[in-house]
């Protein structure tokens, strides 16, 4: 990432603004940026799990109030704001019109949740997306909806105000600080020599984005005019299926792991928690990405070794 240029033999450093940026996607980022030394970072959110990183900025406030929006961010030229946490228009809305200063570049992080039920895979950026809520996603059923009124309000107040945008639709991320129960539901059973129920029809598949890919593609697209008023998915090329996830476990374990097959229905009646979908597809592509920003995505089982690993180092100092 470039840096803005020098004035009088200094540096002038970019300033970056990222909304959420405490816990996983938005700390993996953080982490990622500090290794530089061409940004000033600044993170914005409730403040309930602190960073302690002296380099950065934490600024503490409710981006539902625009009052705590004026009062808590100075005043500057922002050369990117990084959205981890807008869930609605009205979040969208609050942040282009009161953060103090301009706003030079806004990069959404929205979700493939977006896109409705599609037959014609994998999904791509032209796939439809929901109009309505998706019941089957129990608590989560307004998620997808809302995630894309707030992408058309982006784009809105950004086509009144000439920002640049760019709408990020990760699928399942993974990776170190996953708050989610996936990748260490599985590496619990696994270590507590647990049998691992899966579904006995296999051709539900799925895929995953690694959270320090993520991380990079964020840091690609910064300043990036290829990227501009784009929407890209941000998902790699793999796809599994529960039976060759289980594959990948055992290889990044070294382990035995014994499966129990068991039917969706029953899986559901037993309220056992798998993370992944049981009886349908959700692959998406993320060409464009790879086309547009020459991205190469770690495969699941590189990226899957670096989550074991900090997991297991993380329980020894429980």
């Amino acid at each position: 990432m470039a840096s803005k240029g020098c004035l009088g033999g200094m540096m002038v450093k970019k300033n970056i603004l990222i909304l959420g940026g405490s816990y996983f996607a938005g700390r993996s980022l953080v982490e990622h940026l500090v290794n530089g030394n061409d940004v000033n970072i600044f993170i914005f959110n409730r403040g309930n799990i602190p960073l302690n990183i002296s380099s950065v900025t934490e600024l503490h406030g409710d981006r539902t109030r625009t009052d705590s929006i004026k009062e808590n961010i100075p005043l500057m030229e922002w050369d990117a704001v990084i959205d981890f946490c807008g869930y609605t228009s009205d979040d969208i809305r609050n942040v282009i019109t009161f953060v103090p200063g301009k706003i030079k570049q806004y990069i959404f992080i929205s979700s493939t949740t977006v896109y409705d039920h599609s037959s014609i895979l994998p999904m791509d950026e032209q796939t439809a997306v929901v109009d309505s809520p998706q019941p089957e996603l129990g608590l989560y059923a307004d998620y997808g909806l809302n995630k894309i009124k707030a992408e058309k309000q982006l784009e809105k107040e950004c086509e009144t105000k000439s920002i640049p945008w760019t709408i990020l639709r990760p699928s399942t991320i993974y990776g170190r600080f996953n708050y989610a129960p996936r990748e260490a539901y599985f590496f619990d059973l696994i270590e507590k020599k647990k049998p691992i129920t899966i579904p006995e029809n296999d051709l539900a598949l799925f895929t995953f984005i690694f959270v320090e890919d993520l991380s990079k593609i964020i840091m690609k697209c910064m300043g990036n005019q290829s990227a501009h008023n784009q929407v890209f998915n941000t998902v790699s090329h793999e796809y599994f299926s529960y039976k060759t996830y289980i594959e990948v476990l055992e290889k990044v374990t070294r382990k035995k792991i014994k499966t129990i097959e068991m039917s969706a229905q029953e899986i559901v009646k037993k309220r056992i928690p798998l993370p992944f979908p049981i009886d349908q597809h959700q692959i998406y592509s993320g060409n464009k990405l790879c086309h547009m920003l020459k991205f190469e995505f770690t495969p699941l089982s590189c990226g899957m070794e670096k989550t074991y690993q900090f997991l297991m180092e993380k329980n020894k100092g429980a």
